[in-house]
């Protein structure tokens, strides 16, 4: 993937939104894969997910000659605090949506991620002080609303969709407060340095204790364990690319494929039961969304092409 100097071009544009959409398109069809490895637990998907994300990566930079910055990054203390916070909260973010998936519960999952930008904005107003528009405020009024409709009409508190919402916007607000420090493929480097120590801790004890499926059925089952190095590298290799080629409007928009092909998986392939009151929250919680997305267009910088054709 070359680098585009300078403001990208038609067609740097029309590439980066390809690879958006595949990188958005390949965490919709997540589900999928991590119900393809039950009967491995949550814990054993995630720590195979971040030793093998770890190796591919360190190939990868081995490949490239590009380890000189790993050094001079260990020194610098702080930034390697908010990088293991970051690890941390991704990590709670994987775990929790792999035991969604193998105990069944993938449009829950869905609702989490259809909850996470106005999650997201709510964090920029009440963690960095940020404003909002009128239209912004009116969005997490109404998303709001969606979490308290569907814990009364549910008869509980949706805790999966909640803690992935918060998980992966604590994620993005740490990133955002790390800046544009690392490019994407450091910092998940550096994300999974922390946390394969863990990992590989985790992996003996479940092989000690007998809980490990790794070794276990057919040679498929390790094959797709080891996999999901390149299936969680790919997708965020694809999103910085894409980040770098399209406007962030475009890239809001893009987010919302994989919550819904997230929702598709669980319905439509899984057979997971929509109840009337969980659609009706989803209805609620799309027509925040909307307003996000209407606000977000209204606002964007306009090019000189369009303010002349205004005129």
């Amino acid at each position: 993937m070359a680098e585009p100097s300078g403001t990208p071009g038609p067609d740097e544009a029309r590439r980066g939104a390809l690879y958006g959409f595949a990188a958005y398109l390949a965490w919709g069809a997540f589900p999928l894969y991590f119900h393809a490895l039950i009967p491995a637990t949550a814990l054993e998907i995630l720590a195979h997910r971040i030793v093998w994300t770890f190796v591919l990566c360190l190939a990868i930079l081995m490949v490239r000659r590009d380890l000189a910055w790993l050094r001079p990054l260990a020194r610098r203390r702080r930034l390697v605090a908010g990088i293991s916070v970051a690890a941390v909260l991704v990590a709670i973010n994987w775990v929790v949506y792999v035991e969604a998936v193998v105990s069944g519960n993938v449009t829950e999952a869905a609702l989490g991620y259809f909850l996470n930008p106005i999650v997201t904005v709510a964090l920029g107003v009440f963690v960095l002080g940020e404003k909002l528009r009128p239209l912004q405020w009116v969005a997490v009024g109404v998303g709001l609303l969606a979490g308290v409709y569907l814990s009364v009409a549910g008869g509980r508190v949706p805790w999966i969709a909640l803690i992935l919402a918060f998980s992966f916007a604590g994620y993005g607000l740490a990133k955002k407060r790390l800046g544009e420090t690392l490019p994407a493929l450091h910092s998940l480097t550096a994300e999974t340095v922390v946390l394969s120590p863990i990992a590989l801790g985790v992996i003996v004890w479940l092989g000690v204790t007998g809980q490990q499926t790794f070794t276990q059925g057919p040679p498929l089952h390790p094959a797709l364990i080891i996999l999901g190095g390149a299936i969680t590298a790919g997708p965020l290799i694809l999103f910085a690319a894409a980040a770098r080629r399209v406007p962030l409007v475009t890239i809001g928009l893009l987010q919302f494929i994989t919550p819904v092909l997230q929702l598709l998986c669980g319905v439509l392939l899984l057979g997971e039961h929509m109840s009337t009151e969980r659609w009706i929250g989803f209805g609620i919680v799309w027509l925040a969304l909307l307003l996000l997305s209407v606000d977000s267009l209204a606002a964007r910088p306009r090019s000189p092409a369009e303010v002349a054709h205004l005129r």
